[in-house]
Parts: structure tokens; C-alpha cells; sequence
């Protein structure tokens, strides 16, 4: 499952990259469609990085993150 994840994200950044270049580049008519796709594309690639790295922590492979209160520090003035 992680491979097939692995796969669609760096597809669906590429959608984004190619698609919001054409949307730079391209007219008016065609311009709305490569700013959908592109958006598809970076919603997509974003969904599926944070599944990766919350599956990277949960196997072992990725250190988790320190989620813990900080004290308070006292500062001299």
C-alpha cells in the first residue's frame, strides 16, 4: 500500500508542476482547466505525503516528532 501511495504522490506533484506551468503559460481558454488540474494535482500530492510520512512514524522508519508541553523558562531581565 505504501509503494501504490509512493507511486501517486510523486504523479500527482508531477500534474502539479506540469499543469501549473501550463497554466502560466497557456491562453485564457485552456488557462481555468490547467488551474483546476494543477490544484487537483497539489491537493492530491499533499494528501498523499502526509499519509506517507504519518506511515513512516508508525512502522519505525521515520522518527516521531516530539509532541510533548515545553516548560517554562524563567528569563532575567
Amino acid at each position: 500500500m505504501a509503494k501504490l501511495v509512493a507511486i501517486v504522490n510523486v504523479v500527482a506533484w508531477s500534474g502539479f508542476w506540469v499543469f501549473g506551468y501550463l497554466a502560466l503559460t497557456a491562453g485564457e481558454g485552456q488557462a481555468l482547466t490547467a488551474v483546476i488540474l494543477a490544484t487537483f494535482g497539489a491537493g492530491l500530492g499533499l494528501l498523499a505525503w502526509i499519509w506517507l510520512a504519518r506511515h513512516s512514524e508508525e512502522i519505525g522508519f521515520a522518527r516521531a516528532p516530539n509532541r510533548g508541553a515545553m516548560p517554562m523558562q524563567e528569563v532575567d531581565r
